[in-house]
């Protein structure tokens, strides 16, 4: 546990790319492969069910320190971190330990979930008695699922690169689907030649950067293929040894589902990879995107909700085609094996994503402006020559989005945030007037510089009416542009409508809350 602490202080303490990369391989190197393995899983956002709940740790913590909860809170207030402030607040330890990070996993935290309440409590008494303060700060954040550090997987793919003298896209690859730590695993992580089956595995999603500028900056329009941006769930659906796989961009299995894509995607060929998006799809029309989050929120599937949302897999590129990784391979070449390959299967549940024709930039600009018409978010623009690349590779993939829709509301609840804003009020609920009343239609977290958090955050500790556990009701007097991609009825939500990734746009320090858009204005945008 040690070494794996003293690597997330270091990576916790740094916000150099450079230095991350070589922290990380630096450890990998020192120690066994078993504790390898799990610090890759854990530094690449996988995580195991939560073994003890805050509200546990938070109690228990407050009894070996002899403090009361509510000075927990306080402190919790401000130091900003749970786990942090559960590390501070106990008493020092009276032994150490050597027990390897992989010991520390499968003997003594995966084992907590299924305890009782008696020998969890047992546990980590023991646990912080062995552990000094940074290991407590660690184990904290594992046992209670919050495990995060300043690294992005593509730093750990850069870092198992170097340390494998392997491809990069070659380590992002074999991270990809599900796979259980352990001494082989890392081994054929980082071997140059891997024995690790694949059979059911995913390749790394290609990501597009936001279209800022003018898309003619980007060359000749015939170099380019432009495709509509479609808001569904990305996924790739896998065909090999028989079997069928779709996975989320996630890493999730999510082929139970979304059953109906199994008998026609089954008779793909073997061997075959597609990239697509799930969307939610009945007759000649594009659902909303709530219509799917009505599906994804079960878990049993009605044969009414079956009827009332299918799905359709659209389909705009292959990664393997009869068995042979093509990813290297132009996106020109790659269309043209797609077509051909999905003509047979075309229908309901499988569609190929359309080409947008329009010659010029100017037209396609045009055409771009009925996006909303069609329920689609703009444009795709993709190089006609690039392969198939891992993660967000500028210059290749690019979204062309139209501006979102806006309306003004007011501030009218807010929480505190998490990670570097938890001491921070960062996380609001905004709304908009109805009938002489403000209805809340969204909550936001992002759109604000530090200073202007800051001082919203002054604003609210100022003038808080009402305390509803962690959320506090404030004066209305804040007025802000919230933004969205999108607008649904919604008979979850007491306005009636539901708003797809809001954000603030700028604060309107120009307006009093009398100016707030009403709630009809936003009804409204539905026809839009």
């Amino acid at each position: 546990m040690r070494p794996f602490a003293a690597l997330y202080a270091a990576l916790d303490e740094t916000t150099r790319t450079s230095e991350k990369v070589a922290a990380i391989r630096a450890y990998l190197a020192a120690v066994p492969p078993e504790d390898a393995a799990w610090a890759v899983y854990f530094l690449i956002g996988r995580k195991p069910r939560q073994a003890v709940s805050t509200r546990k740790l938070r109690a228990w913590v407050s009894e070996a320190a002899g403090v009361s909860e509510w000075l927990f809170d306080e402190c919790h207030e401000a130091v900003g971190d749970l786990a942090e402030t559960a590390a501070l607040l106990l008493p020092p330890p009276t032994r150490t330990t050597t027990l390897p990070l992989h010991r520390w996993v499968e003997d003594r935290l995966l084992p907590l979930a299924g305890k009782d309440e008696a020998a969890q409590k047992a546990d980590l008494r023991t646990a912080w008695d062995e552990l000094d303060r940074n290991e407590r700060l660690v184990f904290h954040k594992l046992i209670t699922g919050a495990f995060r550090v300043g690294v992005s997987q593509r730093l750990v793919i850069a870092a198992l690169a170097e340390l494998g003298e392997l491809a990069p896209a070659t380590v992002a690859h074999r991270l990809m689907g599900a796979w259980q730590p352990s001494a082989a695993q890392f081994r054929g992580l980082v071997a140059a030649e891997s024995d690790q089956p694949a059979t059911s595995r995913p390749y790394p999603f290609l990501l597009a950067h936001p279209l800022e500028g003018d898309p003619a900056e980007l060359g000749e329009r015939d170099a380019w293929q432009a495709e509509w941006k479609f808001d569904g769930i990305r996924a790739q659906i896998v065909r090999r040894g028989g079997q069928l796989f779709v996975w989320s961009r996630g890493e999730e299995l999510i082929g139970e589902r979304f059953p109906e894509l199994a008998p026609v995607a089954g008779r793909l060929p073997e061997g075959t990879a597609l990239d697509g998006e799930i969307l939610p799809w009945r007759g000649p029309d594009i659902l909303p995107f709530a219509e799917l989050q009505r599906r994804i929120g079960r878990k049993n599937l009605s044969r009414t909700i079956l009827a009332e949302v299918p799905v359709t897999f659209l389909a705009f590129d292959v990664l393997e085609a009869f068995g042979r990784d093509i990813r290297e391979r132009p996106l020109s070449e790659r269309r043209q094996i797609l077509e051909p390959l999905l003509a047979p299967l075309v229908g309901d549940v499988l569609r190929l994503s359309p080409v947008v024709a329009a010659p010029t930039w100017q037209e396609l600009a045009g055409l771009r402006q009925g996006s909303r018409a069609r329920n689609v978010e703009g444009l795709m623009l993709k190089r006609r020559a690039a392969p198939y690349g891992v993660g967000r590779v500028r210059g290749d993939w690019w979204k062309w989005k139209l501006d979102p829709l806006a309306v003004d509301a007011v501030l009218v609840y807010a929480q505190s945030g998490s990670g570097r804003r938890a001491s921070l009020f960062t996380d609001y609920t905004f709304a908009v007037w109805d009938e002489g009343a403000l209805v809340p239609f969204c909550k936001a977290y992002s759109g604000l510089t530090d200073a202007e958090l800051a001082e919203v955050d002054r604003f609210v500790r100022a003038h808080t009416l009402e305390r509803f556990g962690p959320v506090r009701a404030v004066t209305p007097e804040l007025v802000f542009e919230i933004g969205f991609e999108g607008i649904a009825r919604s008979r979850r939500h007491k306005s009636g409508v539901a708003v797809r990734f809001p954000r603030i746009l700028r604060w309107r320090r120009d307006k009093t809350p009398a100016d707030a858009d009403h709630l009809d204005a936003l009804k409204a945008l539905l026809a839009t």
